[in-house]
């Protein structure tokens, strides 16, 4: 077997001094322009929101599609919107170079007549196409928070990085959107926006991933185990945030978060091995111990990347045998207060949450079941 190479989410103050970050202290410019556009990287600002109703607007702007980085800047924007009833309405913009811009200084990204702009604290966003449009204003009730240093380093010189920042764990979200041919709605609810980017596709890093955000009744969680590719050692790492109220009480800086999901079985559209539910145990500095099950009731999404890739590039990647996949389900995420052993609180509420698979559907198991992994 070839020799390990090193994955490290680096916590250190050599790390915060290299990078220019403050430990603790998100800064404005964090939320820009963090790559230059060129050859393997990518970049993109998410946002999404819920309403009470059910509804659900996403709201994507990129600098290029994450899964093909390797050419230049090929700017694009897109927006899904799901209905209560789980009617699903989408629709993608692409523009030039010259029609698009992205700042470096704060959150300033321009696709077409598609664009964002914020402050960490509040955020405007518009999506404009040919069938849909929406305005989107995001008011943050919880401070900007970034997981450690915010990226994950690849490879024994750290040459490879993935990065994410939340810049709004959660937030007031208002929204006015026009959809199949000029419905329109007014929506109040809640929202949450990150920023990703990298220097490398994701697929030559990552096995897979879960990640969710819920909002279960006062707290707010954001969670992601992150497991590395085989040339890391599938190397686990962690993300994630605690916030009650308006106050986060506890992140994955002090390292006692455990991953322990349950109810495996095997997607049959994907070939992926998945779990029913998702179980994250962590431990405050103060000592108390939060239980947080995600349960799934069913699937909204399916996609195997073979199929979603330009045509070139789906039909190279089935010949090399890629069979990436990406699974997004829906059901109820439930926190735990336990003290010694006894649950003290214990609260529901609806959400949804995913699984991003780009490794070999089952084919390393083998080797993963010699580190005690699953």
């Amino acid at each position: 077997m070839s020799k390990i190479k090193k994955s490290i989410h680096p916590d250190d103050d050599l790390h915060y001094e290299k990078m220019g970050l403050k430990r603790g202290d998100v800064e404005v410019w964090e939320d820009g322009a963090r790559v230059d556009g060129s050859k393997g990287t990518y970049e993109w600002w998410y946002y999404d929101s819920h309403y009470p109703d059910g509804t659900i607007l996403v709201i994507f702007l990129y600098c290029k599609n994450p899964i093909s980085a390797g050419g230049g800047i090929k700017p694009m924007s897109t927006m899904e919107l799901t209905l209560p009833d789980g009617t699903k309405f989408s629709e993608e913009v692409y523009a030039s170079v010259e029609e698009s811009h992205y700042a470096k200084e704060q959150c300033d990204v321009k696709v077409g007549d598609c664009w964002c702009k914020g402050d960490l604290k509040h955020y405007d966003v518009v999506f404009k196409g040919k069938t849909m449009s929406a305005t989107l204003t995001l008011d943050g009730t919880i401070p900007a928070w970034r997981s450690q240093t915010g990226s994950i380093f690849f490879g024994d010189k750290e040459e490879y990085y993935f990065a994410w920042l939340p810049a709004i764990p959660e937030g007031k979200a208002v929204a006015d959107v026009t959809y199949d041919g000029g419905k329109t709605l007014h929506l109040e609810g809640s929202g949450y926006h990150d920023h990703n980017w990298g220097n490398i596709s994701m697929l030559k890093l990552m096995h897979h991933w879960y990640w969710g955000r819920a909002k279960i009744g006062d707290y707010k969680v954001i969670s992601s185990w992150i497991t590395a590719g085989k040339k890391y050692g599938y190397k686990d790492h962690d993300v994630f945030m605690i916030a009650k109220g308006n106050e986060i009480i506890g992140d994955n800086a002090n390292h006692t978060l455990q991953f322990k999901p349950e109810g495996r079985y095997i997607d049959e559209y994907t070939g992926k091995p998945v779990y029913n539910k998702v179980v994250y145990e962590y431990t405050t500095t103060d000592g108390e111990l939060y239980r947080i099950t995600y349960e799934r009731h069913g699937d909204i999404n399916k996609t195997c990347f073979v199929d979603v890739l330009p045509k070139p590039l789906g039909t190279l990647a089935k010949l090399v045998g890629f069979d990436g996949g990406y699974l997004r389900f829906e059901g109820t995420a439930t926190i735990e207060k336990m003290v010694e052993g006894e649950v003290v609180e214990s609260v529901s509420d609806p959400a949804v949450w995913e699984l991003m698979y780009f490794g070999k559907a089952c084919a390393d198991e083998k080797f993963r079941s010699k580190r005690g992994s699953v």
